[in-house]
């Protein structure tokens, strides 16, 4: 047996030319500038920048203007800015519903939880009304031992009558 093919020693590590990418980080990340574009910070440092290229290429000495009039580079730039951020969005959006589908399962299951719960106790509840139905109260008891006495006091005066007669 080859040393190489032992399973007592580990492999050699293969090279890998492909990067490694956290999907976690690279979702947090993109959650982070989903939440940005859609401030009005954002639009204000937008309209700050897009408004600051337009007046330096106009106003600016020809030899130090950067994109003339059609501003070609600057569509370039919002073009691509916003061909990165469509996909940034709806990433951030289908990880948000990933969320959502998992907080609506754990609270379907807390739901039904919850109702098997009253369900078994609204049946307690009710085989303790009816248990509570045979149980003798006060007013019962009184009601039967006055009866009792009622009829043991008839008793004992027929029975002194026929004594007597």
């Amino acid at each position: 047996m080859s040393h190489k093919n032992s399973l007592d020693t580990p492999r050699e590590t293969r090279r890998n030319l492909r990067p490694h990418i956290d999907a976690e980080a690279f979702g947090r990340l993109s959650e982070k500038f989903a939440r940005f574009l859609g401030t009005a910070g954002f639009l204000v440092y937008m309209t700050v920048f897009v408004l600051s290229w337009v007046l330096w290429n106009t106003l600016a000495p020809r030899d130090l203007r950067v994109d003339e009039f059609p501003f070609i580079f600057l569509t370039l730039i919002l073009s691509l800015q916003a061909s990165y951020a469509a996909p940034l969005i709806l990433l951030a959006q289908n990880r948000q519903a990933d969320r959502d589908r998992i907080t609506l399962a754990e609270d379907r299951a807390r739901n039904d939880r919850s109702m098997a719960d009253t369900e078994y106790l609204t049946r307690e509840l009710a085989s303790l009304r009816i248990a509570l139905g045979n149980v003798a109260t006060r007013e019962n008891l009184k009601d039967e031992l006055g009866n009792l006495s009622k009829g043991i006091a008839r008793e004992l005066r027929s029975n002194s009558e026929s004594d007597s007669k």
